[in-house]
C-alpha cells in the first residue's frame, strides 16, 4: 500500500519506497497519522528500526556515511487540518520521538510551517525562490524539487521544460537557498503492483533528468548539469555572505541579488576588486527581453530567466538559453494502441518482425474457481477481504427471474440494470459467465444494463485495484471496491436490493494463485497452442518463450496491442499494463517554457496510450530461453509485442557564435577571482555509453533555420562543415566543436552565425571500441 510518508534520507534517484502495509489497517482502534496510541506505537517501532539499522551500517555523517539530513513525516501539514488539535498533538510527538533517536543529524518536516524549532521546516514544490523557513535559525531547504509530475492511464504525460527547471533553481539560490533536492532526479520503475495513485502508471519516469532506463535525458539533464556548474563557480562568494544578499532593483520585473565578501558598488565596474563577488539576474517577465544596467554594463535577459556571473562581470549561463543537445530515443513513451479502441480481434501471426509467433494460452475462470472461497452476508470492502495479495476480488450471487419480469422487459423494450453507488478503480460485471460492462473510476457510480433469463442467473461483480491511495487524510478509511447500495432495477415488481444479499467471495485469479507465470510451475495450467484464427478473447492467460537482444542496453516491451493486465518475464513481475488511450486535446505543438509551470502545461501524448513500453530490468533475462506470461483481462493481441533495446538514437544542437564559452574554460585567477579566457564557444555531442556516433545527417555553420528533427540550411552556409564535423565526430561517441570562424572560414562576414548539427548514434560494431577523444 503506497503513501509518501515517513521518508528518511535526501537522495536523488528513486521514488520514495515507504508507505503503510495493508495489516495496519487491522491493529483495533487505530487512525493513521493523528494522536492515535495505536498507530504511535507502531510509527516508533518503525521509526527507532530504521534508525538502528542507520546507525548498525554506519551510514550517518558523524560515522562517515553519506545521511546528513533525516526527515519525519512528509507534507503533513497540508493536511493537518482534518485532524484539528489532535494533528497538531501528532506532529508534536513525532518531533519529539525523533529527536529522542539521538541520531547526530538534523531533522526535516517538509511543509510544516510549524515546525518545532528543533525540527527544520522545508519547501516541496515547483518554486521555493519565496520559502522562508520559520525561524532565522534554520537553513533554507527544497527538499522536493519537482523537475516532473506524475502520470495517471488514459491522460497524457506531464513535461516540465529544462528552461524552467533550471530557473527554478537559480531563482532559489539567487534569494538565499541553502540546500535543494531533486524529486526526482532519477526515473523509476513501479515494478509488481507497487504503483500508487490510485490510477497512476507502471513508470515513474517523472520526466527526470536521467529516465527509468538509466539514460540521460537531454537537455534537460545536461542544462542543469551547465546550472550546477555556474553555481559552483559561485561558490566563494555563496558562502562568504552571512546574511543575506545584496539586492538590486533592475527594472519592474528584473532585479539582481549579489553575493560579495565585501561590499560592492554595483553602479561602476568591479574589475580590478580582489574581493569574491558573484551576482544573479533574473528577468521575470513572461513576455519580454529586458536590457538592464549594473556594473557599469548593460545585459540582456530573456524572459522568465537568471543569469549567472560568478566574477560579477561576465555572464557563464542563462537559464533560457539551453547550450546542451537534444536527445530523441528509438522508442518514445506512448505508441499508437491497439487494443484500447478495438473488439477482441483474428490475430494475424503471418510475416511479423515481432516478439513471437508461438502462443499458448489458458482460459482463467470468471468468479468461483475453488480455492479459499467464501461466502458472507453483505459487500464487504475489498481490503480487508483480500489483504492486498491480489488486485483482484470477485463476488458472486444469484439473481431468481421470473417469466413476468422477462415479459415485462420484452414488452418495454428495455433491459434491467445493475446499479452500484460507488467504485473504485474498475468494476466489471459478469452475467452467467458472459462480461455484461465495466466501469473505470474513484468512487464513481456504476449503472450497466444486464441481459438476465427466466430463472436462476449467476452475477459476478469483479472489483479491480489499480494502485492504492497514496496521499492524503483518513487513508485507513479509504478502502476499495464497492461502496453504497447493489440494486437490480426495472423489474415488474420493483428494484431488488442486492446489497445484503449472501455473497460467495473468491480472492485472486487461478492462474495468479497456481503461479502459472513461473517457469517451475508451467505445469500448473493446461495451456493450449493458439493458432492463426483464433479469436482472443478476455480473461485469458498468454505465454511465449524469447531470446533476450543483443548488447547490455535497457530492455523495454511494447504492450500497446494489449488491453489491460499484468505481465511476467521469468516469474518477475512487471507490473500493471493498460493501454488507455489520453485524449486527443490537451497537448500544446510547442511548448513555451516561461511562466509559471502546473502540471497541466506542456503535455504531451495526446491521442496515444499513456503507457505502451515497460522498463524488463536485464538482469532478469538469460540470454534464450525467457518465459514472457500475461493475463488480459479485456482482449489484446500477444502477436503485435515487440521487444527493443531501449537507447539514445538522434541527438541534435544549435550553437551561436555568441553563446558563452564552455564552464570548464572559466579558473580561477591568483588573486582569488574568477577569469575566463578568450575561448570560443562549444557544439558538444555525446551518444550513450558505449554507442558511437554513427552518422551526421545534417550540418550547417552559418544562417541554419528550424530545430532539431528539422533543420535545413539557411542564405548563409560553409559548405565545409559536414566534413569538418564527420571528421570531429563519426566513430565516436563523443565531440565538440568549436563554434568559430577559425574552423569553418567565414561564409557571411558581419552575420551572427550558427552552428546546427543532427547526428545519429548506434551500438558499436563487435570489434569496435568507441573512441572518446575530443
Amino acid at each position: 500500500m503506497q503513501l509518501r510518508h515517513m521518508c528518511f534520507g535526501m537522495g536523488m534517484s528513486r521514488p520514495k519506497a515507504s508507505g503503510f502495509p495493508v495489516w495496519l489497517r487491522d491493529v483495533p482502534g487505530i487512525e493513521f497519522r493523528t494522536d492515535n496510541e495505536p498507530y504511535k506505537a507502531e510509527m516508533q517501532i518503525f521509526v527507532t528500526k530504521i534508525v538502528d539499522i542507520m546507525k548498525e551500517e554506519k551510514l550517518y555523517s558523524w560515522q562517515g556515511g553519506p545521511i546528513i539530513l533525516q526527515q519525519i513525516e512528509n507534507e503533513y501539514g497540508n493536511i493537518q487540518g482534518h485532524y484539528g488539535q489532535a494533528g497538531k498533538r501528532y506532529m508534536l510527538w513525532a518531533a519529539q520521538m525523533a529527536l529522542a533517536l539521538d541520531t547526530g543529524v538534523p531533522w526535516v518536516m517538509c511543509r510544516q510551517t510549524d515546525a518545532p524549532e528543533q525540527i527544520l521546516n522545508t519547501c516541496n514544490a515547483f518554486y521555493c525562490d519565496g520559502f522562508k523557513p520559520n525561524s532565522y535559525n534554520k537553513p533554507t531547504i527544497w527538499t522536493e524539487d519537482w523537475d516532473g509530475w506524475y502520470a495517471d492511464w488514459g491522460e497524457s504525460l506531464p513535461h516540465r521544460p529544462a528552461q524552467d527547471s533550471a530557473f527554478a533553481v537559480a531563482r532559489f539560490y539567487q534569494r538565499g537557498g541553502s540546500l535543494q533536492n531533486y524529486y526526482m532526479y532519477f526515473g523509476g520503475t513501479n515494478f509488481e503492483r507497487t504503483a500508487g495513485g490510485p490510477l497512476q502508471i507502471t513508470s515513474y519516469d517523472y520526466d527526470a533528468p536521467i529516465d527509468e532506463y538509466g539514460i540521460l535525458r537531454q537537455p534537460k539533464w545536461g542544462h542543469l548539469k551547465d546550472l550546477h556548474a555556474a553555481i559552483k563557480l559561485c561558490e566563494s562568494a555563496l558562502t562568504a555572505v552571512d546574511g543575506s544578499p545584496h539586492y538590486v532593483k533592475l527594472g519592474p520585473m528584473q532585479e539582481a541579488h549579489v553575493y560579495s565578501s565585501e561590499n560592492v558598488h554595483t553602479n561602476g565596474s568591479i574589475s580590478g576588486n580582489s574581493q569574491f563577488c558573484s551576482a544573479f539576474l533574473a528577468n521575470i517577465d513572461e513576455h519580454k527581453y529586458a536590457s538592464v544596467w549594473i556594473f557599469g554594463k548593460s545585459y540582456s535577459l530573456p524572459p522568465w530567466s537568471v543569469s549567472i556571473l560568478p566574477d560579477c562581470e561576465t555572464v557563464a549561463f542563462n537559464t533560457a538559453r539551453v547550450g546542451t543537445q537534444t536527445s530523441f530515443f528509438n522508442v518514445e513513451s506512448g505508441s499508437p494502441s491497439y487494443s484500447s479502441r478495438h473488439k477482441p480481434r483474428i490475430l494475424s501471426l503471418i510475416g511479423v518482425p515481432y516478439l513471437s509467433t508461438t502462443w499458448w494460452t489458458f482460459k482463467e475462470p470468471v468468479g468461483i474457481w475453488g480455492e479459499g472461497i467464501f461466502t458472507a452476508q453483505g459487500i464487504l470492502e475489498h481490503l480487508n477481504v483480500t489483504k492486498d495479495i491480489s488486485d483482484y476480488l470477485s463476488y458472486t450471487t444469484r439473481v431468481n427471474i421470473s417469466e413476468e419480469d422477462v415479459l415485462y422487459w420484452n414488452s418495454k423494450g428495455f433491459l434491467p440494470s445493475l446499479t452500484i453507488d460507488q467504485i473504485r478503480d474498475v468494476a466489471r460485471v459478469f452475467v452467467n459467465g458472459k462480461l455484461a460492462g465495466s466501469k473505470v473510476g474513484h468512487w464513481v457510480s456504476l449503472n450497466q444494463p444486464l441481459q438476465l433469463v427466466q430463472g436462476l442467473n449467476e452475477l459476478t461483480l469483479l472489483s479491480e485495484i489499480v494502485g492504492l491511495q497514496n496521499y492524503g487524510a483518513f487513508l485507513e478509511k479509504d478502502g476499495a471496491g464497492f461502496r453504497g447500495q447493489v440494486k437490480l432495477t426495472g423489474l415488474s415488481n420493483g428494484d431488488i436490493d442486492l446489497t445484503n444479499s449472501l455473497w460467495t467471495y473468491q480472492i485472486g485469479l487461478k492462474g495468479e494463485f497456481s503461479r502459472i507465470y513461473s517457469p517451475e510451475y508451467q505445469g500448473s495450467a493446461e495451456w493450449s497452442s493458439m493458432q492463426n484464427d483464433d479469436t482472443v478473447s478476455p480473461f485469458t492467460w498468454f505465454k511465449t518463450m524469447f531470446d533476450a537482444p543483443e548488447g547490455n542496453g535497457p530492455v523495454t516491451i511494447d504492450l500497446g496491442s494489449m488491453g489491460k493486465g499484468q505481465a511476467w518475464v521469468n516469474g518477475h513481475l512487471i507490473g500493471r499494463y493498460w493501454s488507455l488511450v489520453a485524449p486527443e486535446s490537451g497537448c500544446p505543438s510547442s511548448c513555451n517554457y516561461a511562466g509559471t509551470y502546473s502540471d497541466s502545461k506542456c503535455r504531451s501524448n495526446c491521442g496515444i496510450a499513456t503507457q505502451s513500453w515497460y522498463h524488463i530490468p536485464r538482469e532478469w533475462l538469460q540470454e534464450s530461453g525467457n518465459l514472457l506470461v500475461l493475463f488480459e483481462e479485456t482482449g489484446g493481441d500477444p502477436s503485435q509485442i515487440s521487444l527493443e533495446v531501449h537507447y539514445t538514437k538522434t541527438i541534435c544542437s544549435k550553437i551561436s557564435e555568441t553563446y558563452y564559452p564552455p564552464l570548464s574554460a572559466w579558473s580561477r585567477a591568483a588573486n582569488g577571482r574568477p577569469s575566463v579566457n578568450t575561448v570560443a564557444p562549444e557544439l558538444r555531442l555525446q551518444c550513450d555509453d558505449g554507442h558511437v556516433i554513427s552518422k551526421i545527417t545534417f550540418a550547417s555553420y552559418g544562417t541554419p533555420t528550424g530545430g532539431c528533427q528539422n533543420f535545413s540550411v539557411g542564405n548563409c552556409h560553409a559548405s565545409t562543415t559536414l566534413d569538418l564535423v564527420v571528421e570531429a565526430c563519426e566513430g565516436k561517441n563523443r565531440c565538440a566543436i568549436s563554434v568559430t570562424n577559425e574552423v569553418f572560414g567565414d561564409p557571411c562576414r558581419k552575420v551572427v552565425k550558427d552552428l546546427a548539427v543532427e547526428a545519429e548514434c548506434s551500438p558499436p560494431s563487435v570489434n569496435q571500441e568507441p573512441r572518446y577523444d575530443i
